[in-house]
This record gives C-alpha cells, sequence and structure tokens, in this order.
C-alpha cells in the first residue's frame, strides 16, 4: 500500500493504462465502519482495480464550536488498518496541499435537501461537505465512491451533486457498521465516556422503537416523534431532532403518503454530555 501526500503524486500513481479506482473518502481515525467501506470498494472493482482511500480532516464543515481541533488526527494507526483491509493507496494530503489557495470557489447544495435536518442545526456543514468531496472526486477521480448510510443525510445530497453536475462516477450506499449493543460506529464515539457508552445505544433504541410504532400502524408521527424525543432527554440527552421523514426528499409525509406507504427513514441527531451522536433506520 502507498501513503501519498501530494496530488501530483497520486496523478502519477493513477496514471496509465489501470482502470478508475474505486475511492472512500473519509476524515481518519477509522473504525470497523471504514473499513467495511474499503471491503465495499474492492466487492465492486475487483482485485485488478486500484481503491483508494483519502484521509482529510476538513476544516470547511466545522462550525466554530465544533470538535475540528481536537478531532483525532492517526495517520500511522489509520494506514496500518487500511492496508489489512486491502486498500491500495492512501491519500493524504495536509490543508496546503488540498487549499493551497482559501478555497473561495465553494459548492453550494441545494437548500431544499442541505437546509434541513443537519444542515438547520449546522449552518453550513453541507456547502463544505459539498466542496471537499467535489475535490476529492476531481482528484481520484474513480469510478465508484462508496459512503455509508450513517450519514444519511449527506449521502443524499453527494448524491444529488453527482448527478446535478453529470460526473462520471457511481455512489454506492453501504449499510451503516454497528456494535455488538447496536450503537452506530463512529468516530465521535471515542469521545464518550465509560458510563457516556453505556447510556449510548438509547440512541439506536429510540429510533428501533419510532419504526416499531409505525409498522404496527401507528400514524400520528408527531406522537411517535415527541415520545422520542421526551424520552431520551428525560434521559439526560439533548435531542435535536427525532423525526420521520420520506426517504425520496427528507420531507415529512403526507397523509397521502402514508395511506401509500411511501418508504420513510427514522433520523436522529442528539447530544450525550458534550458528543453529538447520529443515526438513522430506514423503514
Amino acid at each position: 500500500m502507498r501513503v501519498i501526500h501530494t496530488l501530483a503524486e497520486l496523478r502519477a500513481a493513477l496514471a496509465g493504462p489501470t482502470a478508475r479506482p474505486a475511492f472512500v473518502p473519509t476524515m481518519g481515525n477509522l473504525h470497523d465502519g471504514h473499513l467495511s467501506l474499503i471491503r465495499q470498494a474492492r466487492a465492486q472493482v475487483g482485485p485488478a482495480v486500484p481503491v483508494v482511500a483519502s484521509i482529510f480532516v476538513n476544516r470547511l464543515q466545522f462550525g466554530p464550536n465544533e470538535d475540528f481541533d481536537r478531532y483525532p488526527r492517526t495517520l500511522a494507526r489509520d494506514c496500518e488498518l487500511l492496508e489489512g483491509a486491502g486498500c491500495d493507496i492512501v491519500f493524504a494530503p495536509d490543508e496546503a496541499e488540498l487549499y493551497p489557495q482559501p478555497q473561495t470557489f465553494k459548492v453550494l447544495p441545494d437548500p431544499a435537501l442541505a437546509d434541513l435536518l443537519e444542515g438547520h442545526f449546522r449552518p453550513g456543514f453541507f456547502t463544505g461537505v459539498c466542496t471537499v468531496v467535489m475535490k476529492l472526486l476531481q482528484c481520484v477521480q474513480p469510478q465508484v465512491a462508496v459512503f455509508g448510510k450513517k450519514d444519511y443525510q449527506q449521502l443524499m445530497v453527494i448524491r444529488r451533486m453527482v448527478e446535478q453536475f453529470a460526473l462520471p462516477v457511481q455512489i454506492v450506499a453501504a449499510e451503516t457498521s454497528r456494535a455488538g449493543d447496536g450503537l452506530a460506529l463512529s468516530s465521535r464515539n471515542g469521545y464518550l465516556g465509560e458510563t457516556e457508552r453505556a447510556e449510548s445505544v438509547q440512541l439506536s433504541l429510540a429510533l428501533q422503537a419510532m419504526r416499531e410504532a409505525v409498522r404496527a400502524g401507528d400514524r400520528d408521527l408527531a406522537g411517535i416523534e415527541r415520545r422520542a424525543t421526551d424520552a431520551l432527554a428525560a434521559r439526560g440527552w439533548q435531542p435535536d431532532y427525532l423525526t420521520l421523514r420520506r426517504r425520496a426528499d427528507l420531507l415529512p409525509p403526507s397523509p397521502e403518503d402514508l395511506a401509500a406507504d411511501v418508504p420513510l427513514v427514522a433520523l436522529a441527531a442528539a447530544r450525550l454530555g458534550t458528543t453529538r451522536l447520529i443515526d438513522n433506520l430506514e423503514i
């Protein structure tokens, strides 16, 4: 496996007759969920095509009071994990390499999708995500890029960006990887203390309860959302949202949608202590 730090080296490594690679963008501090994306990328393109992972902590998607400075940088460990998972190239640029000038040109996603939910609570987040993903796709020029469903809204935003810019890359969605107790794997889980880690499973349990209520025929979605939110708040969480939305556009479903059984997704974001966790379950 090669570890590459400059765009010139990356382009040289990917030049020639080799087929366009598969790509997994990350911010590092990797866990088993990231490694499952590498394995899925490999399955998409087979053994002869390179799999590239990027490691870059993207300042543009962090708000002024978020954890950019304390986000763990664990490059040596990450590279060991990636090599074990079958990655061929790690592209790990520093800020000066990826943003040699201030990134004044940015990708502004459709506010109809990007200003909901995460975009409401983290203004500018999806602009930062779209800008860095667009830039990384131009650097790597993959045929396939794999993103996890845990960041459900992010996956949707990136898919629409790729479609609207007619980028020649297939966006593949990977199922959320979970710990044995059901907690969605996340780099931010490492911020949880022992007591918080034991409590953190309540987020996925709340989503499961919401899903089961809908499957049982309860159509009072506002009531389902309120009960889930109140239950977490009573346990000391600070919920941003627990909500039921249409999978197609993340808008609230209408009574007609519910009568027609349109596909739904339950989404949640809540803070436990100082750590903000997100999760979702398709229904």
